[in-house]
């Protein structure tokens, strides 16, 4: 017998079960065995409708950003500028986190089968590790570049590259601005996280720009282009460590495990709380199991209904599992019997 509280929205595809599926007249206290459990499944913030918005200001900014990509390759090199050329290497990093996160975007919307029961929301967390790996390896590359052009200084036209950093700086707060109207998750924010930080590589590379044009500071170009690259650097550690916590199935960073428990144990008809596990399946969907041990003469089904109730409430927790336990059985003590099997003496 389960005891089961499904209001869950569709989009998960769970199968529904009120609570009056089970009376608790159905079932005793003492019908619950190891095998039962409950569901805790509140209203789900899934939803699918607006699955079009993302994907349309992604593929947008997906074109603009290839195609000023190309524009900063070709001034770079006529200009000579490394930190243009570093901004386009971003720029390709930034073509290449949109590609993954328009991926990773069809992947999630997709429903979920018999063989991933999740569907696939680990998409959206698998193209942000991605993306956190491509912004840190762009960013060491910038450094060896920058450390190369420091030592040994190139020649560099200033006035094609102020243009185009100006031009650099405008399409990415274009895009960035496109990707925040758009329904966030944690691959657009991965992806967003890549635009704001070649933004602030455009400003650098205006930056350098003047330094050139009003001063004939040719070293400007690699020290900004190294002050870019430790913005790259950070901004891919940040994606890394957010995505590595969820794909470790790590707890999530808002959620305190020790307050949870002691909040489940707190709940009517709960003895104690053993096997408790916290952890998101991907952006904003986190997830519970826990076993509890009933108190004598309480029913599985009002007690698994009380504990999601509680956490839903509490700490936001609407996908939620708990298995009711049966309390120990009383111990057991050996009593002497005559020979017709009447007691000589009761032992309570």
């Amino acid at each position: 017998m389960s005891a089961t509280h499904d209001h869950d929205s569709p989009d998960h595809g769970h199968d529904g079960h009120g609570p009056g599926d089970h009376g608790p007249g159905d079932h005793g206290p003492g019908d619950h065995g190891p095998g039962d459990h409950g569901h805790g499944h509140g209203g789900h913030g899934h939803g699918h409708g607006h699955e079009s918005s993302p994907q349309r200001s992604l593929s947008i900014a997906l074109g603009i950003t290839s195609a000023f990509m190309v524009v900063e390759v070709v001034v770079g090199v006529w200009s000579g500028s490394l930190a243009l050329l570093a901004d386009a290497g971003h720029m390709l990093a930034d073509a290449g986190a949109l590609v993954l996160a328009i991926v990773a975007q069809h992947f999630a919307s997709k429903p979920r089968t018999d063989r991933t029961t999740f569907g696939f929301r680990r998409a959206e967390v698998l193209a942000a590790f991605v993306n956190g790996i491509a912004l840190a390896f762009v960013g060491l590359l910038i450094v060896k570049e920058a450390v190369e052009r420091w030592i040994t200084p190139v020649t560099i036209q200033g006035r094609p590259m102020l243009a185009t950093a100006i031009g650099g700086l405008v399409v990415n707060l274009l895009v960035a601005l496109m990707l925040m109207r758009g329904q966030s998750n944690l691959n657009i924010r991965a992806a967003l996280a890549h635009v704001l930080t070649d933004a602030l590589g455009s400003v650098g590379a205006i930056l350098a720009a003047l330094a050139v044009l009003l001063w004939g500071l040719t070293r400007a170009d690699p020290v900004l282009s190294g002050l870019i690259a430790v913005l790259v650097v950070f901004s891919g550690w940040r994606v890394l460590r957010e995505t590595t916590g969820i794909l470790l199935e790590g707890a999530p960073p808002h959620l305190d495990v020790s307050a949870i428990e002691r909040a489940i144990v707190a709940c009517p008809g709960v003895a104690s709380v053993h096997d408790l596990h916290v952890w998101r399946i991907s952006d904003r969907f986190d997830t519970l199991t826990a076993h509890v041990t009933l108190e004598r003469g309480r029913h599985g089904t009002d007690v698994c209904r009380s504990v999601a109730e509680c956490l839903q409430k509490n700490y936001g927790l609407s996908h939620v599992t708990i298995q009711p336990e049966p309390p120990p059985p009383d111990e057991l003590v050996s009593v002497r019997t005559s020979k017709d099997g009447a007691a000589i003496r009761s032992v309570g």
